[in-house]
Formats: structure tokens, C-alpha cells, sequence
């Protein structure tokens, strides 16, 4: 009887456990898998890429930013509202983390900053090395350390 109650006890923690590690675990997708909707609609997700030249577009409240992401085969129009990382730029390397939005658009929580492929998802820096993007790394010269 002991052992039943302890295994029972045992498969209900590990189930526990399970369950919450699930929940936490946010995914990495490109702009081209957003694009084919291969992402959660119900859960928050990832999506990296480079930020689109000539699309970051501040609204009036100055917290509230619109740009595009893309993996030079799609891009995806992503909307933030909050303090944008200092080595956020125009053309260079970004993960956001969010929800794809009714309006179509990837509502992100968070947006990271990235240097360059030494700092992004694998899965970012091959979907733009596969798309023929060079990134520059000579512009980041002595950087390596910074966050």
C-alpha cells in the first residue's frame, strides 16, 4: 500500500513538474515560419531576424514602436510598446518575444538586440545565412564582451 501511495505521490510530481516546464518554454520561429502560420496562436513564441531599413516608425506616446522583422524571404510586422535596447538599429541583428495580434501583427513583450549572428538563435543567423545575408562583423569590432 506504502509503494502505491509513494509511486502515485511520485507520478503526480513529475507530472507537476512537466506541466509547468511546458508552460514556460517559449519557442524560436523565423519570419518565414510566422509568415506559412506555423506559430502557436495561443501561446507566446520568439521571432528573430534583422530589422527592416526604413520601417521603424515611433507613434505619438514615444513608447509605442512599429517596424518589421525579416530573413530576407518574409517579414512580419512586429508592434512594441516600452524601452527599446540601446543596440537596437536598423538593419542589425533582433529577437522579439510575444503573440501574433488579430491585426496580424507579432505584438512582442520583449525585444532583444543582437550584434551580429555570434549572438542571435542559430535558427536566426542560418535562416539569413541560407537567404544570402552577410553580416557585418568588422562594425562590432571589440564588442564581444558587452551584453
Amino acid at each position: 500500500m506504502w509503494i502505491v501511495g509513494g509511486l502515485a505521490a511520485l507520478g503526480i510530481a513529475v507530472a507537476l513538474v512537466l506541466n509547468a516546464f511546458r508552460s514556460n518554454l517559449v519557442f524560436f520561429f523565423t519570419p518565414t515560419q510566422v509568415a506559412a502560420n506555423e506559430v502557436p496562436r495561443d501561446r507566446a513564441f520568439r521571432v528573430g531576424g534583422l530589422v527592416e531599413s526604413g520601417s521603424v516608425q515611433r507613434e505619438k506616446d514615444a513608447l509605442t514602436v512599429r517596424f518589421r522583422v525579416t530573413d530576407t524571404a518574409s517579414t512580419i510586422p512586429v508592434v512594441f510598446t516600452g524601452i527599446l535596447p540601446d543596440l537596437f538599429r536598423e538593419g542589425k541583428g533582433v529577437v522579439a518575444q510575444g503573440k501574433m495580434g488579430p491585426d496580424g501583427a507579432f505584438h512582442a513583450t520583449e525585444v532583444l538586440a543582437k550584434h551580429d549572428e555570434n549572438y542571435m538563435p542559430p535558427e536566426a543567423a542560418d535562416a539569413l545565412k541560407k537567404a544570402g545575408h552577410q553580416i557585418d562583423k568588422s562594425a562590432f569590432a571589440g564588442q564581444k564582451g558587452r551584453p
